[in-house]
């Protein structure tokens, strides 16, 4: 299962607790293109906000939330060092959408818009966190740079996504840290109880009462979207991201998990812009499938709205060599490189020699190559023999 962290401060951790979510969101934004093919905002704006249901798109029900609480500087009162909170499961599927509109549930509460939410429940909950000196700058314990917390190190350095999705390897070391941080002793929850929080001794702790989320719960559809952007010719590919993070593995699109050789196995991990290094470069989605207990293949994808091109190949290296440093020694697995474009002109000659260049290298398995179109509303991928 993956393990996403949501960003929270003083005062919205205490309603996530009460009220049993997490979630993301802009203030200033409206997302009024859910299940419409239109939008009033710009492509920016959009593009941010479809970014965020990406990112929510990749939970699957049962996977673990952890809660980072942001710092809070010493000069101001109740200073205190960012701190990890943990930990949840969540209810279902995806997140839902409570649209900025005025009537969002618990907004004037919360002093802000969490636009994409998701249900959650207890699953060993811990009264303290682990901060984030213990997390990701101590290096006691540690024998190889490969083994620190990287994908919230990229997150921090980058300052963005309000929900970070951390590997299996990453997301046991800091539960452990959590747990270690309170002896080994789960929070007991009393019957008629629920949890919140306690911001003067910066701690989880129960009260007596329960509080019921009584929000709006609206699925997200981007298709509509996506097929306008598509037939417009528009930019889509982060729409496209987000389609596929909704849709993998789920058996929801059967051309999608077929092309990709993963129907009917079992998902492990799913990630999408997974940072690989301390610059811009991220891999838009990747996942982990469990075959065996002594096989996985990871299978990192890069997305392209438009037809196959020279440099596609040079970037999947780049996110190969990463993996290869940083990834497989926590977590063997078989890499399985995987290029998705839209389908359009006959692959050219130059482009086949480079895939077939490409797949000279050594421990990884041969490139497949994936292209899409789509049909009135249905999206269909086909794997292309090159």
């Amino acid at each position: 299962m993956t393990t996403h962290v949501f960003i929270v401060d003083d005062t919205t951790l205490k309603y996530h607790l009460e009220y049993m979510f997490a979630g993301t969101g802009s203030k200033n934004n409206d997302v009024d293109f859910n299940q419409l093919h239109t939008t009033s905002l710009s492509p920016n704006t959009e593009n941010i906000l479809v970014g965020m249901m990406a990112d929510g798109c990749r939970v699957r029900k049962d996977d673990l939330i952890i809660f980072y609480l942001q710092a809070v500087t010493y000069n101001k009162k109740n200073g205190h060092d960012g701190m990890f909170f943990g930990v949840f499961q969540a209810v279902d599927d995806c997140v839902f959408l409570d649209r900025n509109d005025g009537k969002q549930f618990l907004e004037k509460k919360l002093g802000k818009s969490l636009t994409f939410r998701l249900k959650i429940k207890p699953y060993e909950v811990y009264a303290k966190g682990v901060t984030e000196w213990a997390a990701l700058d101590e290096i006691n314990n540690i024998c190889s740079p490969s083994q620190m917390l990287w994908s919230l190190i990229y997150r921090k350095l980058k300052g963005n996504r309000g929900n970070t999705m951390i590997t299996i390897y990453e997301a046991e070391r800091l539960i452990n840290l959590i747990s270690s941080e309170n002896n080994h002793q789960k929070l007991a929850i009393p019957a008629n109880h629920c949890l919140t929080y306690d911001a003067v001794n910066k701690c989880i702790t129960t009260v007596s009462g329960t509080c019921n989320y009584s929000g709006r719960t609206d699925p997200l559809n981007i298709v509509p979207r996506l097929v306008s952007k598509y037939n417009r010719k528009n930019a889509h590919e982060v729409h496209l991201q987000m389609y596929i993070t909704q849709n993998i593995g789920r058996g929801t699109n059967a051309s999608l998990d077929r092309a990709l050789g993963i129907l009917g196995k079992n998902l492990e991990w799913i990630g999408n812009e997974v940072s690989c290094g301390v610059g811009m470069r991220r891999i838009d989605v990747m996942v982990s499938v469990k075959e065996s207990e002594t096989k996985r293949i990871l299978i990192p994808i890069e997305l392209k709205a438009v037809p196959a091109y020279k440099s596609n190949t040079f970037q999947l290296t780049r996110y190969i060599d990463w993996i290869e440093q940083y990834y497989i020694p926590n977590r063997t697995s078989i890499i399985q490189p995987v290029l998705i474009c839209k389908s359009g002109k006959a692959l050219s000659d130059p482009i086949i020699q480079l895939f077939n260049d490409f797949n000279k290298r050594k421990g990884i398995l041969p490139l497949i190559y994936i292209e899409y179109i789509i049909n009135g509303n249905d999206i269909v991928f086909n794997q292309v023999a090159y």
